[in-house]
């Protein structure tokens, strides 16, 4: 079988890439180091859909909606729970050649076509029954209601993801590691995630017999609802088969209204990623005797003393089909500044992960630093809270020092002048805004 040489992929392979439609011929190598860095490489396909899914949702009187309030939370969750890569690999592929270096029981051959398969096969079961636990024991349940919490569904939510997930992800792929190379692993594991981007779209409706056998739009926009027929359905990756063979499919019928049983109604990111840990916490100490104490830990959400594992079903808001997600008001202007502050923001970002090898411990440590005080801040100020105007300054006075040592750099250098007035500006106004506030805080006090 001939090797791929090459750590990037053509246009064809990248658009293929994100619907599982690779060959064995041209995603097969020797050595774990060779595999490309797919998710990575996928950025720019993901834009482009987003932006497709956009238009098209102009286009179609019942189109999707996309807020921007909820478009920077999902992206904003997606890109936080990249951030340990800076300082760790991942977990899955390390705690996987672990026991493939110390507990393997065959080497099946790295560039047989037949392994390729029984990789793809096995790495989407495995995905199968880590997600379904995800959604029955409460304790990965923390981790996993990030992505279920976005009251819209469209190709951002997909990239809401959970920075803790993948702390408890690896363990469910590990039988694999005992006959399957990881060089194999390591490519399946990232082709399944990518699969899984372009479902979570409403312009997509029926897709005919594929339905029956394909994770399709259809089938996960149920796993996304909170309608009593959508609880605990629909687990795939990319095999519906799974969900049939085991019996937690469902198909979709009713109207679905997207996001958790009881939203959190905030768009602030440390909110929306650790919410639950608290929660899970107060409800452990709360329940009587060590029995109880232990079923809150590893039984459903929904479960409660004299209860089912997984809870009662009765117990779940019932659904009008009238719910509206949460969008409070704000005006046209903030929403345009913390866009622009946002996509200068991802800029940064994208280097970040881009440059890591090359890049001193304390840079990268110093523009982490500033990556999750400018999420802080904008979600700050699309939740419309008191000390927004604070924090957003000194994030300002953050990024000009940046600006001035150089650890900033525009991706397009004619741009640099106009960026550096656009957040002294900013820091003015911001500046004025506290200066405001304190006034008014005064006033009221005396």
């Amino acid at each position: 079988m001939a090797q791929v040489q090459v750590n990037n992929v053509t246009v064809s392979q990248g658009v293929r890439m994100l619907f599982s439609l690779m060959t064995p011929n041209e995603s097969s190598f020797a050595t774990v180091q060779e595999v490309p860095k797919y998710v990575n490489q996928a950025t720019p396909y993901f834009s482009g859909l987003i932006l497709l899914e956009i238009v098209l949702g102009w286009l179609k009187t019942d189109g999707p909606r996309i807020k921007i309030n909820d478009f920077i939370t999902s992206l904003s969750a997606g890109m936080m729970s990249r951030l340990p890569q800076l300082v760790m690999r991942s977990l899955e592929l390390s705690a996987y050649i672990y026991v493939w270096n110390n507990f393997r029981l065959l080497e099946l051959p790295w560039d047989s076509a037949w392994t390729w398969w029984l990789a793809f096969l096995g790495v989407d079961m495995g995905y199968y029954w880590f997600h379904r636990f995800a959604h029955e024991l409460n304790i990965l349940w923390a981790a996993h209601q990030v992505h279920h919490s976005s009251e819209y569904y469209n190709l951002s939510t997909a990239l809401r993801q959970s920075v803790t997930q993948q702390f408890s992800s690896w363990a469910f792929y590990l039988p694999l590691a005992l006959m399957v190379p990881p060089s194999v692993f390591a490519v399946h594991v990232q082709f399944n995630l990518l699969y899984q981007f372009w479902i979570h779209t409403e312009l997509v409706k029926d897709l005919g017999p594929l339905e029956w056998i394909l994770n399709t739009p259809s089938h996960h926009r149920v796993h996304h609802g909170r309608n009593p027929y959508c609880i605990d359905k629909n687990y795939a990756g990319i095999l519906i088969i799974w969900d049939r063979m085991f019996g937690t499919f469902a198909p979709e019928s009713d109207k679905v209204v997207y996001g958790l049983t009881h939203p959190i109604s905030t768009f602030q990111i440390w909110t929306v990623e650790f919410l639950y840990y608290p929660y899970l916490w107060q409800r452990f100490w709360e329940a009587e005797g060590i029995s109880n104490k232990l079923s809150v830990i590893f039984k459903g959400p929904g479960w409660t003393p004299g209860k089912p594992r997984l809870g009662d079903i009765a117990d779940i808001p019932q659904i009008t089909g009238e719910e509206m997600p949460h969008d409070p008001t704000w005006s046209p202007a903030m929403q345009a500044y913390v866009l622009v502050q946002f996509l200068l923001l991802l800029d940064v970002y994208n280097n970040l992960l881009k440059d890591q090898t090359i890049l001193s411990e304390m840079t990268a440590l110093l523009l982490t630093g500033y990556v999750l005080l400018s999420l802080t801040s904008l979600g700050f100020l699309i939740d419309q809270r008191a000390n927004a105007a604070e924090m957003e300054m000194l994030r300002c006075v953050l990024i000009m020092a940046l600006q001035q040592f150089g650890y900033i750099k525009p991706l397009v250098p004619l741009l640099a002048f106009p960026i550096e007035a656009f957040v002294l500006i900013a820091a003015v106004y911001w500046s004025l805004q506290c200066v405001n506030q304190r006034i008014n805080r005064m006033k009221k006090q005396n």
